[in-house]
């Protein structure tokens, strides 16, 4: 008889000292990666360039273009101010127009001239939103998804051929997310050097981290995103709390006594320099012109229109001007209320913007030749690609889930950048509001579809593949769930680029006959 030999469970030998996460800052395919940019760029400056001339209003603007690039066009002309001809007020801050009046200069006042810089907005849009998610996810071909999904997503697309403001929002509040995502891993970095050096443990609250150019950078980019629209305001709230957040997680990471106190007493302070100081001497650096010109919109506004004594006599008179105008603004935008009596047949509610349920038409021509009919319909219609937008709701939810139960830090960060522009419209629900408002969103989400496709398509090879003396990996089977994860990527992407190929000629005013067209209105609240 042969003796059963009692085996008992091991315990598991915990180390006291706080585990640390690899060293793993950045991909590594620094040529490759750089060349899958090129391309996907390459293919958006088509779409976005292409036939950009094209359609308008006998040559005058469509929609609100009547807006921005008459204003444009002042500037290029008139010291660079504006005053807003045939309206009571200029209405947003200067930044916008001055991106459309750098390609009016160029191309002067035409189509091209209005918007190609729009359109150069939204081809580096794309390029930004390939390098955020390629370090992300480590992955370049995760990067590549998101740049394909940008490309071909409607409201983008048409934001990035119009010379309107939104484009460039997008493209600053995206570009400061970007920096500040590298901004979080050169902060481990520098933090893994230190613990490396063993300097983590000479104060409880930690090292101090250095000059954080990437940070200041982001506080740069918000203060022009606050200088095209008064929105941007929103994202220093949100990115500021999620760049504190990334600090006290990388301290704790590192193995910081104190993390939460070491980051209040080394990283607050630089935060609130970089992300709101910095923020608001740019916005009022974009005001340049105003303050030098003569007859700017209430330029001397104390004296005149207001008193010249009061609490705050004390700051120089063209502040106290600046800040009229800028309450003049305000009172602008709080009377465009729909209890007021204001209403627009495209109007929108936050709460139909994730799924894109009430686009925005911008341009609309019936009785028109060139289709198989006698009357043609061209149009142009701001509609975010269903194929994107439709699973809004289940990535949005795919991405909490990630966040809260697996601490997935990169679900959480896209959810701050997409909650920032979509949040804070709840707040004032009476206000007039427009799809083209949702621009900002896009980069988001489609980062985090992006990132959804990753976690479908899993990784490459099994895990516990072993590797050889030259450290090459050996042969392995084939990995069934990669494949099937491959076979469920490449379907989606099709789908996604044929509705956007099906959508493309009401994004483009192409000639259509009624029916096509009434056939591209998929839902009743697209007609």
């Amino acid at each position: 008889m042969i003796p059963v030999t009692e085996t008992r469970p091991q315990r598991r030998l915990v180390s006291p000292a706080p585990l640390r996460p690899s060293p793993d800052f950045g991909p590594a395919d620094r040529a490759r990666g750089w060349l899958v940019t090129a391309v996907i760029t390459a293919i958006a400056a088509v779409t976005r360039f292409m036939m950009l001339n094209y359609p308008t209003d006998a040559r005058t603007p469509v929609f609100d273009e009547k807006h921005y690039a008459p204003q444009a066009w002042q500037m290029v002309t008139g010291g660079w101010i504006e005053d807003n001809p045939g309206y009571g007020l200029v209405v947003h801050p200067p930044i916008g127009k001055v991106f459309i009046a750098f390609s009016e200069a160029i191309f002067g006042y035409n189509a091209w001239g209005w918007r190609a810089s729009a359109a150069l907005a939204g081809t580096i849009l794309v390029l930004i939103v390939v390098r955020i998610v390629r370090r992300m996810a480590r992955s370049t071909l995760i990067g590549a998804f998101a740049g394909l999904l940008l490309i071909c997503d409607g409201l983008t697309f048409v934001s990035s051929r119009i010379g309107m403001l939104d484009i460039f929002m997008a493209l600053l509040v995206t570009a400061a997310f970007g920096c500040l995502i590298v901004d979080r891993d050169q902060v481990r970095e520098r933090l893994a050097r230190a613990d490396a050096a063993g300097r983590t443990a000479l104060s409880q609250w930690g090292p101090r981290l250095g000059v954080r150019w990437w940070r200041f950078g982001a506080g740069v980019l918000l203060g022009l995103a606050c200088g095209t629209k008064w929105s941007g305001l929103y994202y220093i709230v949100f990115f500021g709390l999620m760049s504190v957040a990334f600090d006290v997680s990388a301290r704790r990471t590192y193995g910081v006594k104190r993390p939460w106190v070491g980051t209040f007493v080394r990283d607050v302070g630089p935060a609130l320099y970089a992300l709101v100081v910095i923020p608001i001497l740019v916005y009022l650096g974009s005001y340049w012109a105003w303050f030098a010109s003569e007859d700017g919109v209430y330029r001397y506004s104390v004296g005149r229109t207001i008193g010249t004594g009061g609490t705050f006599s004390f700051l120089p008179d063209a502040l106290r001007s600046l800040w009229y105008y800028q309450s003049e603004t305000l009172a602008f935008h709080s009377s465009l209320t729909n209890s007021a009596g204001n209403h627009h047949p495209w109007e929108s509610k936050p709460w139909t913007w994730p799924m894109g349920l009430r686009p925005m038409l911008y341009y609309y021509a019936d009785g028109a030749s060139g289709c198989s009919q006698a009357q043609c319909v061209k149009a142009v219609m701001a509609i975010g690609t269903p194929a994107i937008w439709w699973l809004a709701f289940p990535a949005l939810g795919w991405m909490l889930w990630r966040s809260v139960v697996r601490h997935d830090w990169r679900y959480a960060a896209i959810l701050v950048g997409y909650g920032a522009g979509l949040l804070p419209w709840f707040l004032t629900l009476d206000r007039q509001m427009y799809f083209f408002y949702a621009v900002v969103l896009a980069p988001f989400l489609v980062m985090g579809i992006a990132l959804i496709l990753g976690d479908i398509l899993g990784p490459a090879r099994p895990p516990g593949v072993p590797r050889g003396p030259n450290g090459a990996y050996l042969p392995a089977p084939v990995n069934e769930r990669y494949a099937l994860g491959l076979l469920i990527v490449s379907i989606y992407l099709g789908l996604v680029v044929a509705n956007f190929v099906w959508l493309w000629p009401i994004l483009t005013g192409q000639a259509i006959t009624p029916g096509n067209w009434q056939d591209h209105l998929w839902l009743p609240s697209w007609r």
